[in-house]
């Protein structure tokens, strides 16, 4: 069993985007693990494994606009589905 079994990822376009607020307020916000920030001012790419994504992309769209979304399952593909 996976504790976190959504793998998340987004990019953010905005103004002012601070990787490691983004960071931060993740880490103390949203529970999982695996959390990559990265990025400048103008665009940072998310990757974050959590049981609530939509907290991942509700913050996110707080932030700018949110692109290239990508949600999948990883215990669905651990245990050979597709994700």
């Amino acid at each position: 069993m996976i504790e976190y079994k959504f793998d998340t990822q987004l990019l953010i376009a905005g103004e002012n985007l601070d990787e490691d607020e983004i960071n931060d307020y993740i880490t103390e916000n949203i529970k999982g693990d695996c959390l990559l920030a990265v990025g400048d001012e103008e665009l940072v790419k998310i990757h974050f494994h959590t049981n609530e994504p939509w907290q991942v992309l509700e913050y996110a769209a707080s932030l700018g606009d949110i692109h290239d979304i990508v949600v999948e399952n990883m215990q669905r593909q651990a245990d050979g589905l597709q994700g």
